[in-house]
C-alpha cells in the first residue's frame, strides 16, 4: 500500500473500501477527560493499524471514533480476515475499558479514484467515488460486506459468512440476523 501514498497523479483503482465506527462512543467520552479520550483512541488506532498494515491494507484516516481503510485487489481476502480480527480485538479492548462501544464495519469493493488532496500546503492521500459512498451507507449491525467483496473471497473465507437480504450483504455466521 506504500505505492498509494507515493502516487503523484490521481488514479482509478479497484480497492476494498472499509468504514468502521464505534457505537455508544459519545456516552463513553462524556464520562472521561479529554486526555482520557485521546489516550483511549490513540491505543485503539494502534490496535487497528496492528491488524490492517501487516495484512496489506492502509488506514487512510481516522475521524474521532471512526476510520477509513483500503486494501488493493490482491489483498481483499487477507483484508476481510484482518478486519474481522480487528473488530473482535477492538470490541474486546473497549469492553475492558468499561465502554459499551462495539465497532461497526462496512466493506465494499469496486473502483475508486485515489489522489492526494487538501490545502495547497497540506495534501493527504484519500479515496473518492461511488464505492466509498456505497461502503459508507451500507447497513451493518457489526460487520457487513457487499456481494462484490464476497466474490473476491476464497472458498474457505466465504464459509465464515452468510447472505443477509435485502440488499444482499454478507455477515459473520455467528452474528445474529437483525433488521
Amino acid at each position: 500500500m506504500s505505492t498509494l501514498r507515493t502516487m503523484t497523479e490521481p488514479q482509478e483503482l479497484d480497492l476494498l473500501v472499509t468504514f468502521f465506527d464505534l457505537t455508544g462512543f459519545a456516552r463513553y467520552a462524556r464520562k472521561r477527560t479529554n486526555r482520557e479520550v485521546l489516550d483511549a483512541l490513540s491505543t485503539y488506532y494502534e490496535l487497528i493499524g496492528d491488524h490492517v498494515e501487516p495484512s496489506g491494507g492502509a488506514v487512510i484516516k481516522f475521524i474521532g471514533d471512526a476510520g477509513l481503510v483500503v486494501y488493493p485487489e490482491e489483498h481483499v481476502n487477507q483484508g476481510v480476515l484482518a478486519l474481522r480480527a480487528a473488530k473482535e480485538a477492538g470490541d474486546a479492548w473497549w469492553a475492558r475499558q468499561d465502554a459499551s462501544s462495539q465497532s461497526i464495519y462496512k466493506l465494499h469493493f469496486c473502483p475508486v479514484c485515489c489522489a492526494h488532496v487538501g490545502t495547497k500546503s497540506n495534501k493527504q492521500f484519500d479515496v473518492f467515488g461511488n464505492t466509498v459512498n456505497t461502503a459508507a451507507m451500507l447497513k451493518s449491525h457489526g460487520f457487513a460486506m457487499t456481494a462484490q467483496v464476497f466474490r473476491q473471497l476464497t472458498p474457505e473465507t466465504r464459509k465464515l459468512f452468510k447472505k443477509h437480504t435485502p440488499p444482499i450483504t454478507y455477515i459473520p455466521l455467528e452474528e445474529p440476523h437483525k433488521d
